[in-house]
Order: structure tokens, then sequence, then C-alpha cells
């Protein structure tokens, strides 16, 4: 079969790849998402004749087969129903790759026949909608196996090894393109969870004593300024913060804390901090970066951010860092936070988490964005920043239509210097036409659970944002926690 893919390379060149049989779809899959997918059922659309990349939907595979049929139908709805709004044309067919790495003392070739049902079960759904499967692959410990070709010579049962990195003529077109391939989706997902390392116990008592301190101020208005007073020190201390973490390449004019109220600029990095040469962050690996990100805020500090960004004027206000250095480095913040979302905190974690995923949408980072939207998603399935953000994904909207309103806000505070009401009032986005950007990629809609455990990371990654999946239920850990008075 053939499958065309369009890369965008510049703003007005297209590179064109014609895609060859299973182990070509196998090799482009971590360039359609921009990640490789680890425990990910992936669906992806295709028009015309020549079988164009259309929209794209990726969900966590659920781990009983109880659920197998109404996640397939779920998927495939979603998918038509997203291609059908954006562009108009229902698909004229769908390739299916069902991605999991095996488990203890399994093969490839028994997850790939474990999951086999599921993969039928895709295709019918499919076909109830009239559309057809070209290709269904299991990709698993290094090898793709089709469960549609028969053919043992080009798709042999025990599975064939998928192609070195970096070694096909797709992996050479993407790096001319400046597609990035970010890593595995569990390694991306990973840079937002929380640890239960030493460190979180002291981050649990810290949430809890500010808890009782601020929550009672944000959610009671008395006419004493307290909630007011409390986004104000919320917002100068995440300044302060953003100036540690920037570089001296982000402060040119040398301002300082004097500054800091209108535009935060960072002076330096803090004595001691390695830092990558004119960036002004970390140097070393993910790891290390992120750890010496940890190392520039304390327990209070990031209970006081977590608690405060519960506010919906506070988080919006936040939302203005969105590009340049600032939306850099409150990126970096954001990961810090939801880091620090420890139990029984962690719906706590959506604000920090729709920040991250709005500051790297805003700032042309996709996967990055689809994958801390999933999570905030599943963090809080009804935390309506984040749905409005889905919302604009499965769209396809250019982040500049949100950007000019925050940027409109931020002036006018400015000029007028008088309390603002909230950032385009709840975060409702303008209507504004969708733009192309490359390959869209649809979104799996939210679903209600009804009963049973969440599976941490189970939502939709860069394929699609966090999705919960029919069937399961909400889980709500018993404990303390400070409540969220606004979404």
């Amino acid at each position: 079969m053939n499958a065309n893919r369009h890369e965008t390379s510049g703003p007005s060149r297209t590179q064109q790849i014609t895609l060859r049989g299973p182990a070509e779809l196998a090799d482009a899959l971590p360039f359609v998402l921009g990640f490789h997918p680890t425990d990910s059922v992936v669906l992806v659309a295709l028009h015309g004749e020549r079988g164009r990349f259309g929209g794209r939907v990726r969900l966590g595979i659920p781990r009983s087969p109880g659920e197998w049929e109404s996640t397939a139908d779920h998927l495939a709805e979603c998918l038509v129903e997203g291609d059908t709004r954006s562009g108009g044309a229902r698909p004229d067919g769908i390739v299916v790759f069902l991605c999991q790495d095996p488990g203890p003392g399994e093969t490839g070739r028994r997850v790939m026949e474990r999951l086999r049902p599921f993969a039928q079960r895709l295709r019918t759904a499919c076909g109830a909608l009239d559309i057809p499967v070209y290709e269904a692959l299991c990709i698993t410990d290094g090898l793709y196996f089709s469960y549609c070709c028969p053919d043992a010579r080009c798709c042999p049962p025990d599975g064939t090894p998928l192609a070195l990195s970096g070694t096909t003529v797709m992996a050479a077109t993407a790096t001319y393109a400046g597609v990035q391939v970010r890593g595995s989706l569990r390694d991306m997902e990973n840079r937002f969870r929380p640890s239960e390392e030493p460190g979180a116990e002291q981050q649990r008592a810290a949430l809890d004593t500010t808890a009782a301190s601020i929550v009672p101020k944000i959610l009671t208005d008395t006419g004493d300024g307290g909630r007011e007073e409390v986004r104000e020190r919320t917002l100068t201390l995440a300044r302060e913060i953003l100036r540690r973490f920037a570089g001296p390449k982000d402060d040119p004019k040398g301002q300082g804390s004097a500054s800091a109220a209108k535009s935060p600029a960072g002076p330096t990095a803090p004595p001691g901090t390695v830092t990558a040469p004119g960036t002004g962050r970390p140097g070393g690996g993910t790891a290390e970066r992120d750890a010496a990100d940890e190392a520039l805020v304390d327990a209070d500090e990031a209970a006081a951010l977590i608690l405060g960004l519960q506010d919906r004027v506070t988080r919006d206000r936040a939302a203005e860092w969105m590009e340049g250095w600032e939306g850099a480095t409150a990126l970096r913040l954001w990961r810090v936070l939801a880091r620090r979302c420890v139990t029984p905190y962690q719906e706590h974690a959506a604000a920090p988490l729709t920040l991250a995923a709005w500051t790297a949408w805003s700032t042309g980072d996709e996967p990055t964005a689809r994958v801390a939207l999933g999570l905030a998603l599943d963090a809080d399935p009804e935390y309506v920043f984040a749905r409005l953000l889905h919302q604009a994904c499965n769209e396809g909207l250019d982040p500049e239509s949100l950007r000019s309103c925050l940027r409109a806000e931020r002036d006018t505070r400015s000029e007028v210097r008088e309390p603002e009401p909230s950032a385009a009032r709840g975060t409702r986005l303008p209507a504004h036409p969708a733009r192309p950007r490359g390959t869209r990629q649809t979104l799996a809609k939210p679903v209600r659970r009804t009963g049973g455990a969440r599976r941490p990371g189970a939502g939709v990654g860069p394929g699609g944002p966090a999705a919960t999946r029919p069937g399961s239920g909400t889980a709500k850990p018993d404990g303390q926690r400070g409540s969220r008075s606004g979404r």
C-alpha cells in the first residue's frame, strides 16, 4: 500500500514522502506523533486514492479486555468526527497501530497474540462506520507484526525487526524538515509526574500547612482583600522564581526585582548553577536539567504556588508568560510544580499541567503540549481550561488567537492598573478559523468514567489528550487537599 505524509519544512516548502508497506509505516509512526508511543493504540486517517495521512488519535491501551470493545468504538468515532469537522471529508481508510512493551517473561509474539482481539475489534468498529482498515500493526520489543498481511515472506509470524533509528529516508526527511522525536511517551510523561521519594513527605507537609493558611482566603471573599492578597503574593513569588530560572541573556538590560512586577526579567542564574552556553538553562541531559530546576524551588514555595494557582484569575495571569524567554522558563516552572503535586494533591496538578500545555503549544512544542494536556485531563477530566485547549487542538486553531487576547489583558492592566477580570473570562477561546499546521492530530474526547479504578497514564498524549476511557472510574484519594476555586 502507499501512504503519503506531508511534512512542513518551512513557510513555503512541503515535503511529500511515499510510504510503502508495513515496515515504512512502522518507521513513520514516531515522526507522525513526535515521540515513540508506549502502551498506546493509535489510529491514523487516510484520504484519497494515494492514502494521504490525515488526523490521528491516540489512547492508552486499556488493561482490561472488557474495555476493548467500548474503547474501539469510541476511538473510531472520535477519529471520524474530528477529521470530518476539521477538513469536511470522511477518511477513506484507517491505519491502526498497537504499541506495547512485553511484560516480564513475555515475548513480542505473545504481546501480538494477546492484543489480536483488540486489533480485530478496532477493525470491526471502523468497518461499522463504512471505513476500511488498510493495515493494523503491533509494535513491540523492537519488532513489528501485521494483523492484515497474510504473506509470511514480508510479515513473518515471529515479527520483523524495526529499522535502526535515524537510518531511513523518513528519518532523514524529518530531520531536514525540523521534525523532532522527543523520546518515548513514558519518558515525556515522567517529566511531569510526582515521585514518592524522601522529599515527597516534606512537600506533602508543606501543602497541608499552606492549604490551611491560604485556601480559606481563596474561597471566601470577605471584603478584606484576602483573595487579592493571595493572588499578588502568588504571582510575585512566581516571577521571582522565573528570574532564578532565567539566564543573563534573557535580561540584557540588567533589570532586577524592581521591574519584575511589570515584566519579570532574569538577571542571572543562581550561583553554582551549571548552564548550557547562551541559554540560561541548566546543562546536561533531561534528568540533570530537571533536577537542577527542582533545586531552585523549595517545598514551601512550591506549595504556595500550587495552591495559589487553583484560583482561576491567578492562573490566567500566569498564562500570560507564554512566549520568548518567559515561555521557556515558565514551562520549566510548571513542570516542577506538577511534579510536586504528591498524594493526596494529585488533582491540583491540573492547573500547572494545563499551564504547561498552553505554554508548550504557544511556543510551538505541540507534542509536549499534548502530553501535558493528557495528564491534566487525567488528573481532572472536568478542568475547563484543559477541555477548552483540548477542543482548540481538535479543531486545528492557531494559538495566536488566545495569545493576542492575553497580550491585550496584560497591556490593559499595565495602562489602567486596576484589578483585572479573568483573562478571556474563564479562558474561553475566541472563534478563529482553522489554519494549516501540518498533519492535524485529533484528540479523543474525555469520557465520564462510571466505575472501576483509573489507571495512571492512560490518557492521550501527543496523539490526543487525555481521554478517560469508557467504563473506568475516577478515584479520589482520601486526605486533606485544598479546594480549587476555579477551573
